[in-house]
C-alpha cells in the first residue's frame, strides 16, 4: 500500500506570490498536471482567495508510478516556484528509511527546498491509528 495526503501553496519567491511570471509558471504547470492519469489518486490546482494551491491525494496497491510521478511533481514544483511551501504525508509498506513501514514520512517544501522528516503526530501507526 501506498498512501498519500499533501497541500503546497504556490508562490514565485518568498517576497511575492507573483514576481512577474507566474501565469506562465501556472500554464506550464497546468499542462504537466493533464498529463497525470492516477486511478486511485489526483493531483489538481485549485484557487482560494486569489492564491493557488496543489493538492494530491490518493491510495494505491504499491508504490508504483504515481510515487515517482509525483516526486517529479515536486521537485518541478520546488525549483520552478522558489517560494513555494507545503507538506506531503505518505506512508508505504515499502519505505525500508525510518521509520519504515510503521510510520508516516513528511516531505516539507519550504523557498525552494523540499526536505524529508519524520511524523510526530501519526507515527507509529501502530498504536497511534491501528491496532
Amino acid at each position: 500500500m501506498y498512501e498519500f495526503h499533501g497541500w503546497f501553496g504556490i508562490a514565485e519567491s518568498p517576497e511575492e506570490a507573483d514576481a512577474g511570471s507566474l501565469a506562465q509558471g501556472l500554464s506550464d504547470l497546468r499542462v504537466r498536471l493533464s498529463r497525470i492519469r492516477w486511478v486511485t489518486g489526483e493531483v489538481r490546482l485549485a484557487v482560494h482567495n486569489g492564491e493557488y494551491f496543489l493538492t494530491a491525494n490518493g491510495l494505491v496497491n504499491r508504490r508504483r508510478d504515481e510515487a515517482r510521478e509525483l516526486e517529479a511533481l515536486l521537485e518541478y514544483v520546488a525549483g520552478r516556484f522558489l517560494g513555494a511551501y507545503g507538506l506531503l504525508y505518505e506512508r508505504s509498506d515499502d519505505f525500508t528509511d525510518p521509520p519504515g513501514p510503521g510510520g508516516f514520512h513528511v516531505r516539507v517544501m519550504a523557498r525552494g527546498v523540499l526536505q524529508s522528516r519524520f511524523d510526530p503526530f501519526l507515527s507509529p501507526c501502530r498504536p497511534v491509528i491501528e491496532d
